[in-house]
C-alpha cells in the first residue's frame, strides 16, 4: 500500500546562517511592532517574522544611538590629528626653553660685564691659568 503523503526531505543545510537585518530592515519591523495595539498581536507579529522581543529592544537602543549621533551637533573644520597634537606640544614646550635660554643667557653676560668692571676673574680666566 502505497503512502500519499510526501516524505520530508532529508537534505540538511551543510552551514546555517544567522539572519542579519539592515538598518531599514529593522526600522521597518519596529514600526510593524509598534503598531500591534491588540493584545496577543505583537506575539503573532514575532512568531510570523521568527523574530524575538529582546531583538526589538536592542534594535529600539540602536535606533535611538544612532538618532542621538546623528543630531549631535558637528564640529566644523579638519579632524584633529593626534601625531599634530604631539607636535604642538613639542613646539610649545620647545618655545618655551629657548625663552628660558635666552633669559640664562642675557644674565651670564651680565655676570660677565659686572666682573669685568669690578676686575675679578671670569671662569673664562681662571680655566685658562689651570
Amino acid at each position: 500500500m502505497p503512502r500519499t503523503a510526501a516524505a520530508p526531505d532529508p537534505e540538511v543545510v551543510a552551514i546555517a546562517r544567522r539572519r542579519q537585518f539592515c538598518a531599514g530592515e529593522k526600522r521597518a519591523l519596529l514600526g510593524e511592532a509598534d503598531r500591534c495595539k491588540a493584545a496577543g498581536t505583537l506575539g503573532a507579529f514575532l512568531r510570523s517574522k521568527r523574530i524575538y522581543s529582546s531583538m526589538l529592544s536592542s534594535w529600539r537602543k540602536q535606533v535611538e544611538a544612532s538618532d542621538r549621533v546623528a543630531l549631535a551637533p558637528q564640529r566644523r573644520g579638519p579632524k584633529p590629528d593626534p601625531s599634530a597634537r604631539q607636535i604642538e606640544q613639542l613646539n610649545r614646550e620647545n618655545a618655551r626653553l629657548r625663552r628660558k635660554l635666552e633669559r640664562a643667557e642675557i644674565i651670564i653676560d651680565a655676570q660677565k660685564k659686572l666682573c669685568v668692571a669690578l676686575g675679578l676673574p671670569t671662569v673664562d680666566e681662571t680655566s685658562e691659568d689651570e
